[in-house]
């Protein structure tokens, strides 16, 4: 099972799933398939009735979400986001990576109705980064690889707070307060297969456990969904709660099925849309924005704002610094969106069928553009790092 956890492999079944997604919508049994994926599941007696599509993108991706949420909370508590030294520069050029995509996307968009697709451009989909710095980055220093590491758990952590602030309307606070309910449940709970509780089960009284907290994470995704938040966020708040030991095990047995399962089905269905058959005048501006704004706007961002950043950062801590090479590399393999720019182009443009299936497209060619620069970048600074013998840390791919 080693093996789906690696970056090269769920990068590979990411893309591939895509492709087949797009290829197959556009086949003879396309528009069959499209329908089934709009087909209503119901569970009686919940209030809950979502279509195939949203299971996926509602249910499943929730599990991707709860593991982010793990990283994240990792990396500020003992990773390279643990102090304000280390967390500064990536921050700030995160944040350029954020800024950047979203203007060129209002450059196209301007103030129509279809502005509120700005947050799509602005997404790092880590997995798929990672995966391609594996690839072709043998012999980039493992700073480097930290660096794009800790922009990228901060990027996701942007979108969460997008998805949360800015694709929420409505929520309903009773069933808020019933998942702040689970979820502080669940984080007590979780304590209880810590090392260190003072309440320390033996393995076979384990069960249990495991079966009230799986329980308490189906009932606050369940309580998310109804409230009106996107209910991915419920994800978000597990991992965020969990017992860091036990959320170590937790990842560690989802990753495979995240990388195997989750992640290409939902590549599959976000992708399973239609080209559109108009001429490139007739297409929305939106379409622009995102395909423009992923290669484009990720670059510009990350390089200008991280740029000039490492070197304020650089006199104060006394860190070695970034080259402006290596930090325009990251900026490349930042415009990869994929995942949570699929997603974000499905809660922005629910109201715009049309225009959400010109999203599709250019996520897929924007980060499709991002992916052969940023390929380009990482194999040219991986021979000249080889070449000049300052290769730290080569070899396998960056351990989460």
């Amino acid at each position: 099972m080693n093996f789906l956890r690696s970056e090269r492999v769920s990068a590979s079944l990411l893309l591939a799933a895509a492709v087949l997604g797009l290829v197959i919508a556009n086949s003879p049994i396309g528009h069959d398939l499209v329908e089934f994926k709009h087909a209503h599941l119901a569970v009686p007696f919940t209030g809950l009735d979502l279509s195939l599509g949203h299971w996926v993108s509602d249910g499943l991706l929730a599990v991707f979400f709860f593991i982010v949420a793990v990283e994240l909370r990792r990396e500020l508590v003992i990773g390279e986001l643990n102090s304000f030294s280390k967390a500064a520069l990536p921050a700030i050029a995160a944040l350029g990576g954020v800024v950047a995509p979203a203007l060129v996307f209002l450059a196209f968009a301007g103030a129509g109705p279809t502005a509120d697709g700005w947050p799509i451009p602005t997404a790092t989909d880590i997995a798929f980064a990672l995966g391609v710095l594996a690839m072709f980055g043998r012999f980039i220093p493992t700073r480097v690889r930290v660096f794009l590491l800790a922009l990228a758990v901060l990027d996701d952590l942007i979108a969460i707070l997008i998805i949360a602030f800015f694709f929420t309307s409505d929520a309903d606070l009773a069933y808020l307060g019933f998942a702040a309910i689970t979820v502080t449940l669940f984080g007590m709970m979780s304590r209880l297969l810590s090392p260190r509780s003072p309440y320390v089960l033996a393995r076979r009284a384990q069960w249990p456990v495991m079966v009230a907290l799986w329980t308490l994470a189906v009932l606050t995704w369940s309580f998310v969904y109804l409230s009106g938040v996107h209910a991915t966020i419920a994800g978000v708040m597990l991992g965020l709660v969990m017992s860091r030991r036990p959320a170590g095990r937790a990842v560690h047995s989802l990753e495979p099925l995240s990388n195997a399962v989750i992640l290409p089905l939902f590549a599959f269905s976000a992708a399973l849309v239609a080209i559109p058959a108009v001429r490139p005048s007739e297409l929305d501006p939106a379409f622009w924005g995102i395909l423009v704004g992923l290669p484009v706007g990720k670059i510009v961002g990350i390089t200008l704002i991280g740029g000039i950043a490492t070197l304020f950062v650089h006199r104060r801590t006394g860190i070695k610094p970034l080259t402006w090479s290596d930090i325009a590399m990251v900026g490349a393999l930042g415009g990869i969106g994929f995942t949570v720019s699929l997603l974000m182009n499905e809660l922005a443009f629910r109201e715009y069928p049309e225009v959400a299936d010109q999203g599709v497209v250019a996520v897929l060619i924007g980060s499709g553009i991002a992916i052969a620069i940023s390929a380009v970048f990482v194999a040219l600074r991986s021979r000249t790092y080889r070449r000049s013998g300052a290769a730290e840390g080569v070899g396998g791919p960056l351990a989460h």
